[in-house]
């Protein structure tokens, strides 16, 4: 892989985007850290983890759109994925209180004690170490997505039919993350959490850190993401979303092309799972709920799949308008969310950002037309 695959093709767009991103990341935290609270331009801290919160949701959105958008793989299971890199940092973060805890056992997380665990259980191995928490916020969504598409995809499951079998995979999930004997604490999950890295988690320049990480996430995922789609393996996801069976019949193994594709977006969800947790300080089995993967799918929708920049925007801009509505009226929220997705459909099918680039592609269309160019003087 040479050097420059990840800034192939990157065209004026994508430059902005990642200016634009790179730029939040810097300038959200300094303003909260250098400028004193009554200062206008002051950024509360509820503000940095709020917006922090939307950067892991656009990368999450990034990760769906990916395998959506380009190949044509309606997944409703990334809520699982997203949920289990949050849980592996959230076991590392458990790991870290230590004697700190209510019943100040040296090993053993609270809620086992309560629970009257006598040994922590071997999967909780490891997880002292940020390293291996790194490593399994990767490794555990990456090896359940390759498992689930190494059996679908060679079995020609498509369709709705395998978006049910991802929803089914987190249902199942959300039922067994519930139950006390899985070691994850139930239903009131992990939280309560002190350290990252020896920092404290509620301290403003570890918040300051964690919000530019998720802005440096959604930047690399994006630069991962662009690369991808123009490349020969971009192409090739592309001609397998238009027409699979075609694709196939000229040779391609369009199930290593799924597989891939798949996985690969399954990691990027576990980094944004990761990094959404010590932000908001807890992870549950709520997440896991299919109605979270139904959502993601509507960010997806309203930005408009097949264009990178449009999930993010959807991701953003659906959140942001959860967070105001669930406060001014919040019996309300779930109609204008079904509302939204609805006309989304009706009236914008190529989502907010799929939409505008049409119309702009139009307009010069219009332009050249108007104002041809000048023959070449003989």
């Amino acid at each position: 892989m040479k050097g420059g695959f990840l800034v192939r093709g990157l065209d004026r767009g994508g430059l902005i985007f990642l200016a634009i991103v790179l730029g939040v990341g810097i300038l959200v935290p300094a303003l909260n850290l250098l400028l004193p609270a009554g200062h206008p331009l002051h950024v509360p801290n509820y503000v940095v983890s709020l917006v922090g919160k939307y950067l892991c949701f656009a990368l999450l959105a990034l990760s769906i759109d990916l395998v959506w958008g380009y190949c044509g793989i309606l997944s409703l299971g990334h809520g699982a994925f997203f949920a289990l890199g949050g849980y592996a940092m959230g076991m590392y973060l458990m790991r870290q209180i230590g004697t700190r805890g209510v019943y100040a056992h040296p090993e053993l997380p609270d809620f086992m004690v309560f629970l009257n665990w006598k040994e922590l259980p071997w999967y909780w191995y490891g997880f002292d170490q940020f390293w291996f928490a790194a490593i399994m916020v990767v490794l555990v969504p990456g090896a359940l997505a390759f498992a689930l598409g190494w059996f679908a995809f060679r079995s020609r499951v498509t369709g709705v039919y395998l978006s049910i079998i991802t929803q089914a995979m987190t249902f199942a999930l959300l039922l067994a993350f519930f139950r006390n004997d899985m070691g994850f604490g139930g239903n009131n999950g992990l939280t309560d959490f002190k350290d990252i890295l020896g920092y404290p988690v509620q301290a403003a320049g570890t918040r300051a850190v964690l919000f530019f990480a998720s802005a440096l996430a959604l930047a690399l995922g994006f630069l991962l993401c662009r690369a991808i789609i123009r490349s020969k393996l971009g192409k090739v996801l592309v001609a397998i979303r238009d027409a699979e069976s075609r694709t196939r019949f000229l040779g391609y193994r369009v199930e290593h092309y799924k597989l891939f594709v798949f996985t690969l977006s399954a990691c990027m969800a576990g980094v944004a799972g990761a990094l959404y947790v010590p932000q908001v300080g807890i992870i549950n089995p709520s997440e896991f709920s299919p109605a979270n993967s139904i959502e993601m799918v509507i960010w997806v929708a309203v930005g408009g799949r097949g264009t990178l920049i449009g999930p993010v925007v959807g991701a953003i801009l659906v959140n942001f308008g959860k967070t105001y509505f669930t406060a001014a009226i919040p019996e309300i929220w779930l109609f204008a969310l079904g509302g939204l997705f609805i006309a989304v459909t009706l009236f914008l099918p190529k989502g907010i950002v799929g939409t505008a680039s049409e119309l702009m592609k139009k307009k010069s269309g219009k332009a050249e037309r108007r104002d041809p160019a000048p023959e070449p003087a003989e």
